[in-house]
């Protein structure tokens, strides 16, 4: 028996501001599908060179109430990066908050527009603990 990963699939609230948060994580749109008659869309978003594990963003077009206010029953998302830190300053630069700082120099966590949680990790082995992650507190929850 084989079995093969095709997606996460993520209830957003706010299509444009979530795909915009992904973006800054440097994920592009891979494909499309506005259903009329079910009234939404599908946006599948991965790095450009893995469009094989992508994250699917579910979007209602007459909104979508039932959605709990915090998305941690989920989970999170997880990717690698080449550098953690360069990434966090990044996102901190366009106003995302870094809920867990990488202060091991290895994971960090934020949360999207949807209160989607997302670890980013260290690719290889984890950087020297530096400032100003190192000494920095947790911020809400991740």
């Amino acid at each position: 028996m084989g079995i093969t990963y095709l997606h996460t699939m993520v209830r957003v609230k706010d299509l444009e501001k979530t795909m915009a948060f992904f973006e800054l994580l440097g994920l592009v749109e891979t494909r499309r599908i506005d259903n009329e008659a079910g009234r939404f869309s599908l946006v599948f978003m991965a790095p450009p060179d893995q469009q094989d594990c992508p994250v699917e963003l579910t979007y209602n077009w007459d909104g979508d109430d039932g959605l709990p206010s915090d998305s941690r029953h989920f989970g999170h998302l997880a990717y690698a990066v080449d550098d953690i830190y360069a990434t966090c300053a990044h996102l901190q630069k366009n106003g995302v908050t870094i809920n867990r700082p990488p202060r091991d120099g290895r994971m960090a966590f934020v949360r999207s527009p949807d209160n989607i949680s997302v670890e980013l990790l260290q690719s290889g082995e984890a950087k020297a603990p530096a400032e100003p992650w190192a000494s920095m507190e947790n911020t809400g929850h991740w």
